[in-house]
């Protein structure tokens, strides 16, 4: 792998940052240390799964209400009945 000095890589980017895309990864290097390397990115990254599930499950109609009297009990406690 090719190792470039940081003035060197400023000096090329354009020409350096082209060579990557087309295969050819480098290493930016202060004092001969290496600090970097500059390779291609990959174009194809994962698309969303949306809709995998679909018709796997049912939703209830009262979905947004169910437990609904559960939930405020658990909240006010217990309804008091009228004498």
């Amino acid at each position: 792998m090719k190792v470039v000095n940081i003035h060197a890589a400023k000096t090329n980017l354009s020409r350096l940052i082209e060579e990557a895309v087309a295969g050819e990864p480098f290493i930016i290097a202060k004092a001969g240390k290496p600090l970097v390397e500059v390779k291609r990115l990959e174009s194809n990254p994962k698309k969303p799964r949306v809709g995998f599930a679909l018709g796997r499950y049912k939703i209830p109609d009262d979905f947004n209400t169910m437990m609904a009297d559960e939930i405020e009990e658990m909240f006010y406690g217990p309804k008091r009945r009228k004498r």
